[in-house]
């Protein structure tokens, strides 16, 4: 009987190829953290770096995990806001907790202003993504995963009611129907609850001029949904815009209400009044 053996050169020629892929995997992420693994999912095709199919995902799913694992891709340039716990803030003595507020003091930037704003996310796994932005900024940042509860936005309305200010509603979702069709809801929502408080809804994305201006990668529109009739044949996942773009357009959207400078007057601020909190925190740790 004979016996095969596996050619080296095969060998050599799959372990070039993953190494291509892992120095493009390094390169998407280095430039674009934090992302989630579907984004760089979408960033690998849209270089050839994989196929866009299931298996192409599940490689690209495998890479980061070695490139984790060995080292080689720090763990913070992947996003995950999925999986999280529950624990209260506790201090060791109230020095301790003195000097906790110091350091985690943040004013309210909107106080003055003459707006409300919010972003509104549908899906959770990229909120990490966006609230780089949104945490600077002191916006809330609203994940409503897909289709939001009637009580997501009663309370958001509600709350909208009592700060009582024209309020921007800027939102990121799928273009797809259902996608669209949730955002519409979102819309309708609001207004309905608010109970006639001057409301301004945007869809920041996804939206069909991004798609061609972008070149984002698309998939067919499901034909089992029953919203997909008069859609259009093709759809894009939210995924599919990398991260800088994605937090670039959320920036420029709050931009319109608090300007740069303004930021950084309000910034400048609020450091000072942190630098007063940790000095008070000192004079209670001496005492």
């Amino acid at each position: 009987m004979t016996v095969y053996e596996a050619s080296p050169t095969n060998r050599r020629s799959t372990k070039t190829a993953m190494e291509e892929l892992y120095s493009g995997l390094l390169a998407i992420c280095s430039t674009m953290q934090p992302m989630t693994v579907r984004q760089i999912y979408y960033q690998a095709t849209v270089q050839g770096l994989v196929e866009k199919t299931e298996a192409g995902y599940v490689r690209v799913q495998r890479a980061l995990v070695h490139l984790r694992r060995t080292g080689r891709l720090p763990f913070s340039y992947i996003a995950d806001n999925v999986r999280w716990q529950r624990k209260p803030e506790t201090w060791r003595d109230p020095q301790d907790a003195m000097r906790a507020t110091a350091r985690f003091y943040r004013k309210a930037l909107w106080d003055d202003a003459d707006v409300y704003v919010e972003v509104w996310l549908e899906k959770d796994a990229l909120s990490a993504v966006v609230y780089d932005v949104t945490d600077v900024y002191d916006v809330p940042l609203m994940v409503t995963r897909g289709y939001a509860s009637l009580t997501f936005l009663h309370v958001a309305a509600e709350t909208m009611r009592a700060i009582g200010k024209p309020t921007f509603i800027y939102h990121l979702g799928d273009y797809d129907p259902s996608g669209v069709n949730a955002a519409e809801k979102v819309e309708s929502s609001l207004r309905e609850y608010a109970h006639g408080l001057p409301i301004t809804f945007e869809r920041l994305a996804e939206r069909p001029e991004q798609i061609t201006a972008w070149n984002l990668p698309t998939r067919p529109t499901k034909t089992t949904d029953t919203r997909a009739k008069n859609f259009g044949e093709v759809s894009v996942e939210l995924d599919a815009i990398d991260g800088p773009r994605l937090r670039k357009l959320v920036r420029d959207a709050l931009d319109k209400h608090m300007p740069a400078e303004q930021l950084e007057v309000l910034k400048a601020a609020e450091q000072s009044e942190r630098e007063w909190l940790e000095s008070w925190a000192s004079v209670g740790n001496a005492a």
